[in-house]
Formats: structure tokens, sequence, C-alpha cells
């Protein structure tokens, strides 16, 4: 597996909104690694004020139209071991053996000590009229602030298909970490998740929302959006053409 571009890392101490922000707009994400740990990479984000759903963007949704989404806090109280086999499976087949524990997802959804994030987005297949009375509907959004004392925002489900691991802040959200289950999933399930992840950033006031890195040429996929943004090292960039050229090198 190809190493991570990091330009800088760090430990921070500092977790209020306004370091973190500041952090992510000089190019620092959030890692899996520790408590507190930051590299500085080609960070991908959205300037959700200039967002709108384009052509492609309604397309993907129409596509994934079965897919609703829920948002629960970290830590998440209802962890089941079969969500680290999910995360694991996924993250096997798509980047190689190893790449993400079973064990790593579930410190991250269920440590508060260990993990930097803070929510997670909640994936499922949409039964409608086929839903048993055993299973409960999902639950409106309450809160964009996912404090210890609110309530859960989405029912327990045994229907859900995708996951993805993220952090809110008063002025951002990182998508960080999705997963999905790639044998009953619909086509172009990734996109579905991420748009609806955008769509609720936007609804919920969010200035930004990032969307990891671009490091491989397929990175480019996170280019489907209107708004869209990326860090050279020193600034943010909108030239989609010298970004493309940079991938075609690794």
């Amino acid at each position: 597996m190809k190493e991570y571009l990091k330009w800088d890392e760090k430990i921070i101490t500092d977790f209020s909104d306004e370091n973190i922000n500041n952090l992510y707009d000089k190019g620092y994400v959030f890692t899996r690694q520790e408590k507190g740990a930051m590299q500085q990479t080609r960070s991908v984000r959205i300037d959700l004020s200039r967002f709108e759903l384009n052509s492609e963007n309604r397309r993907i949704l129409r596509k994934t139209e079965d897919i609703q989404m829920g948002i629960m806090p970290i830590p998440f109280p209802d962890y089941h071991w079969s969500i680290g086999k999910l995360a694991k499976d996924f993250y096997d087949t798509k980047f190689g053996d190893g790449t993400f524990s079973a064990n790593k997802v579930k410190e991250l959804l269920t440590s508060a000590e260990a993990s930097n994030f803070n929510i997670l987005f909640i994936y499922s297949l949409n039964l409608s009229s086929r839903a048993s009375e055993a299973t409960r509907d999902l639950l409106p959004r309450e809160s964009s602030n996912p404090s210890k004392d609110s309530s859960p925002t989405m029912g327990i489900r045994n229907d859900s298909v995708g996951y993805c691991i993220a952090l809110e802040t008063n002025n951002i959200l990182h998508y960080s970490y999705p997963f999905y289950d790639l044998q009953k999933s619909p086509k172009d399930m990734g996109m579905g998740m991420m748009t609806r992840a955008v769509q609720s950033a936007k609804a919920s006031g969010k200035q930004y929302i990032y969307l990891g890195s671009a490091q491989r040429p397929n990175d480019t996929y996170k280019f489907q959006f209107d708004g869209i943004e990326w860090f050279d090292g020193e600034s943010w960039q909108t030239d989609f053409e010298k970004l493309k050229n940079i991938l075609q090198k690794v």
C-alpha cells in the first residue's frame, strides 16, 4: 500500500472548534492513529456557499434513491462487532489486506479517549412498504451538534448497509472513513453516501465539508461537486486540470 502523502504532522491538545477549524483550513486533517493526531496533506473540501446540486449529483441521488441516511453521536451506543467486520472487509477489498482493522474501527466508534471523531453517518435501505413492525423508522435529525446529552438521531436498524466515521464542529464536517456492504449496496453507493453527507452539511449551516485527500488518480471522483477546492501545501486551489496533472504522475 502506498504511503499516505503528508507534509507535516502534529499532536494537538486543544480540541476547541476554533482550533480545529483553523488547522483544517491550513490543510491538516485528523487521522485514526491516536487522539489529537493530525497530518497536513493534499486535502479536498467543498466551499458550501458555492455548492448546489448539479446534474451529476442529481443522477447519483436518483440511482441510490432507496438509501436513507441517519446520524448518531460517537461514542456510538449501539456498536456491534459486525460493523467492524464490515469496515475491515470493505477496506481489505478496496485497498489491500490489513488497511483498516476491526479493532481500530471499534476503538474509533466507542472510545472518546482514543477517537478524533464525533459523529457516525448510517446508511440504510428504505424498506418502506416491506418493512416489518420490528424495524424502527429513521428519526429526523434534531441538532447539528452531537453533544453527549443529545438524543440519538437514528433508530436501531436491521437494514444498515453503509457507514461513515466523521468529525463535526460548528463550522466544518470531515467525511472521513466511509465503508459499505459491497454485496448488498446498489451501484454508486459510495457517491450516494457522500452526496447525502454534503447535502446534510450545507443544510446544517457548515461552511466547509472535507472529503479526505487527493493522492491517487482515481481520487478525482471527489471533484463531481460544485465549490470543490484542494490544498497544495500552501493555499487552496480550484484548478482541477492542474490537480489531474499532478495525480497522473503519482
